[in-house]
């Protein structure tokens, strides 16, 4: 099996995935983003988010480094500018903005921007995939790669698809509150995404 797949490689693909996409410290914020929906909009907007999470990290494995070649766009300025949507985002989650019936109108919207990307496939979870893509040494690494990226997202569906059972453990008090502490964190993780660009953009100069 170990000339089939190379199984090392695997397991680093799914740990620094998992640890990127954190399906844990992702369900609070997916619960503030769509506190609106109903179950069944919840359910949609989870398989959405994550198949776009998918196809983007795929689409980028595959074409990646081309793609920000032939733009001229550099991993730091992939980074500030997700940083940015992020802080956008947030901002909405501690005014409490995404909690207006206008922002259930655009439910597709939020499963694809913010929640799958960049906030699922962000910089970090792109860059890391397009690392293991260029450690992947013929069939065995690419099964290795494709499988790690498929599990991960299995996983991640996993969390977010029962997301409505969290939803009804905590009520609508509890919910707003998650909603509060989720932008928070978000400002924190789009500020830090912002300053680890800057210092790469230092760092080259």
């Amino acid at each position: 099996m170990s000339g089939l797949l190379n199984v090392r490689l695997l397991i680093e693909v799914m740990v620094t995935l998992v640890v990127i996409l954190d399906p844990p410290g992702t369900l609070p914020i997916f619960l503030a983003l769509t506190s609106t929906y109903t179950s069944r909009q919840r359910v949609h907007a989870a398989l959405q988010a994550v198949l776009v999470s998918f196809g983007v990290i795929v689409a980028f494995a595959l074409f990646g480094r081309q793609l920000l070649t032939y733009l001229h766009v550099s991993f730091p300025a992939l980074q500030a500018s997700g940083g940015l949507l992020l802080l956008l985002i947030s901002l909405d989650l501690l005014t409490g903005k995404s909690e207006e019936p206008t922002a259930s109108a655009a439910g597709a919207n939020v499963a694809m921007v913010p929640l799958g990307t960049p906030l699922l496939a962000g910089p970090g979870a792109i860059v890391a995939t397009m690392v293991f893509v260029q450690r992947a040494d013929g069939a065995p690494g690419w099964l290795a790669v494709a499988l790690g990226i498929v599990t991960v997202h299995l996983v991640l569906y996993a969390f977010l698809r029962f997301a409505n059972r969290f939803h009804r453990l905590l009520g609508v008090s509890g919910t707003t509150l998650a909603a509060r502490i989720a932008g928070l964190l978000l400002a924190a993780i789009a500020v830090q995404m912002m300053a680890d660009a800057v210092s790469a953009f230092i760092a080259a100069a």
